[in-house]
């Protein structure tokens, strides 16, 4: 049996005659490996130049002992102290200027010269003294790209870079001036070197320069993991290359991030002490974003780090409930994962993240949430073995665009509107309705699918239209919604026709030319004698060949078509020009489904999840119970239980597996 279930683990907090009471207790869990390193620069390399490799060989050579094989991760997420002394302009600089110092982590600039060649130093000599180790078994380059630093980095490094990016990408300055459309405000520029990162001003930003940041930033640290991926690849060609990824974390296009890794990982936290609301299920949230990881690679991926405890930092998540580890982990399995890391083992006991609770409490006493998952380890490990290299099989698919979330960032137009929200009002309403679905990038293969939903297509290129029209004149069906076509790839609005411009007025047969930003209210849709409730936004809709399917109830544009279906060639185009509540959006999935016969895995009581996996000619089908009380489902004849006790009565907090 392979590397299936892991742990991540810290050995140089505990005394070194304490691994083995760890080891011990890991190997009787079931674990088979462990990721550790990613945050020990400080013990690793005392001083420059001073490698102290010493105590991680005595790790990683005790864990294999006991059969567990080790993850090494580049620690450049945490510069030691004596770097940043050494070259205090590591630190970077944040929207208002202000420098952020040392004493938290990703208190770095990835475009710094000076800390590029301390991270070559450490690396290569890293990557040299582990390559012949049998048991290391892969790397993971530095720790979630792109965390903590939402408005880093902006000194004059990165500005300098920035510059270079802009330069090889418009040629010269009258051209880029043109682009960000600088003659509103005099905001033109003379020369490259004059313009700097985005940094607080006394009005809003430029938004075409703000996006040419973004995306200058998302390349900056793609580019900084090849910088390390080069060096462990030349060293160690048979080991595997990995990265932490953070489902719908913005700040890296992690399409783009996924092309120098062997496979995805990604982080999953179902009640972390940072969401908001700790009392609802979030299970269509968590589902969203491990397809979105599949999909980066196309592939199964990790999961690096699985929520084992109560999170926290400064203040505390909720606990976990009896049952609710292991159903966490299964949903991930049930999408995709072929191996599931805990983080962590052992609740630390100094630092930031003294209440990041792990496997084991502060005293290292196995508890409740260890005799779980051990329970949850051996019951899953030969199920996980089957499942290796499987996917979902999906027949509709989401446009995942970073540049649509990228603009609606800069100018959400309403307060609460936001690219990914808006999206998963459509997925919500396929997930409740046990409907597979995959992410896909604007490039991808769109005939594999009967459906593609492409929400927010804001920023709007000829050819992405034309791509469109393409795959609904060969037969397939699309959704588009509201503020389609509105500007061009550099983010200034378009102007050579009505909404939607850019040739999809065409596609979806009708004019948008005034529009209602809902503030404060919401408004209603009549479909076929039933109303039901839209938010956030209004376009105001001129048939010119589609038909409507709904119309709004009230406002000055009352009885005016609200949602438009269109034939166009030999398919069909589907215009939202609202943002659909709940119950509007189960509506459009009834219509898709009628429309183009789409299959739901089965049906399930509510905030019970029906997810699948397909192998070698069968399917393995996931009933995953996200509720503290028991559901019955119907189970159709021709699903073989996986294990013997299943009966269709799913236990709180609980999976029942089958096969088809």
């Amino acid at each position: 049996m392979g590397t299936l279930i892991g742990v991540d683990y810290y050995p140089e907090h505990w005394p070194r005659e304490r691994w083995e009471v760890d080891a011990k207790l890991m190997r009787e869990m079931g674990v088979d490996m462990v990721r550790m390193a990613e945050f020990s620069w400080s013990a690793l390399e005392p001083a420059e130049g001073e490698f102290n490799f010493g105590w991680l060989d005595e790790a990683v050579s005790l864990l294999a002992g006991y059969g567990i094989k080790s993850i090494l991760g580049t620690p450049s997420a945490a510069a030691p102290e004596w770097i940043i002394s050494e070259n205090p302009e590591i630190q970077p600089v944040d929207y208002e200027g202000r420098i952020r110092y040392f004493g938290g982590r990703h208190h770095n600039c990835q475009s710094n010269q000076e800390y590029r060649k301390h991270i070559k130093r450490y690396v290569t000599a890293f990557a040299g003294h582990f390559a012949g180790n049998p048991d290391v078994i892969g790397w993971q380059i530095d720790n979630e790209l792109g965390n903590s630093h939402k408005d880093l980095c902006m000194c004059p490094s990165c500005e300098g870079r920035f510059r270079e990016w802009l330069k090889e990408k418009y040629g010269d300055i009258k051209t880029l001036n043109e682009k960000w459309g600088t003659t509103f405000w005099s905001q033109g520029y003379q020369d490259f070197s004059r313009i700097h990162a985005p940094k607080i001003t006394v009005t809003g930003h430029n938004p075409s320069a703000v996006l040419d940041w973004k995306r200058f930033c998302s390349d900056l640290i793609v580019e900084f993991h090849q910088f390390q991926s080069a060096i462990l690849r030349a060293a160690a060609p048979e080991k595997f290359i990995t990265h932490n990824m953070m489902g719908f974390a913005d700040k890296v296009n992690y399409f783009d991030l996924g092309e120098d890794i062997d496979f995805s990982s990604h982080d999953q936290y179902p009640v972390g002490h940072f969401h908001a609301v700790h009392n609802i299920s979030r299970a269509d949230r968590l589902a969203a974003e491990l397809d979105l990881i599949r999909g980066t690679k196309n592939r199964s991926f990790w999961i690096m780090e699985q929520q084992s405890g109560i999170s926290g930092w400064e203040v505390l998540g909720r606990a976990p409930k009896p049952g609710q580890l292991g159903l966490w982990a299964t949903q991930s399995i049930a999408h995709g994962a072929d191996a599931v890391v805990f983080f962590r083992w052992r609740a630390c006991a100094m630092g930031t993240e003294q209440y990041w609770h792990g496997i084991l409490p502060h005293s290292g006493a196995p508890g409740r949430y260890y005799e779980e998952l051990k329970e949850f380890s051996n019951k899953i490990k030969p199920l996980l073995e089957e499942l290796q290299g499987t996917v979902p099989k999906a027949k509709v698919a989401f446009v995942f665009s970073y540049d649509q979330l990228y603009a609606i960032d800069i100018q959400p137009h309403h307060p609460d509107m936001s690219y990914v929200s808006h999206l998963m009002v459509y997925y919500s309403a396929f997930f409740d309705r046990n409907i597979p679905v995959d992410f896909i990038q604007e490039n991808a293969d769109f005939s594999m699918y009967d459906l593609v939903v492409a929400p927010l297509q804001y920023i709007m290129t000829a050819k992405l239209g034309e791509k469109y029209k393409e795959y609904v004149r060969g037969g397939g069906s699309i959704v588009l919604t509201m503020r389609a076509g509105v500007k061009d790839d550099t983010n200034l609005c378009r102007t050579e026709a009505p909404l939607p411009a850019c040739g999809l007025g065409e596609l979806v047969g009708l004019e948008v030319h005034e529009y209602d930003c809902l503030r404060g209210i919401d408004n209603r849709v009549l479909w076929e004698g039933e109303r039901y409730v839209c938010k956030k936004w209004c376009d105001i809709i001129r048939l010119a060949g589609a038909r409507g399917l709904a119309v709004y109830d009230s406002e000055f544009y009352a009885g005016t078509p609200a949602i438009t279906v269109n034939s166009y060639g030999e398919g069909t185009v589907y215009y939202v020009g609202t943002e659909p509540g709940k119950e509007l959006a189960a509506r459009l999935v009834e219509e898709f489904m009628s429309n183009r016969d789409l299959c739901s895995l089965g049906e399930s009581p509510a905030d019970v999840e029906i997810a699948h996996r397909r192998g070698d000619g069968k399917d393995y089908i996931f009933v995953i119970n996200h509720t503290g009380d028991s559901k019955t489902v119907r189970i159709p004849e021709d699903w073989a239980p996986y294990y013997e006790e299943q009966s269709g009565e799913v236990k709180p907090f609980s999976t029942d597996v089958y096969i088809k």
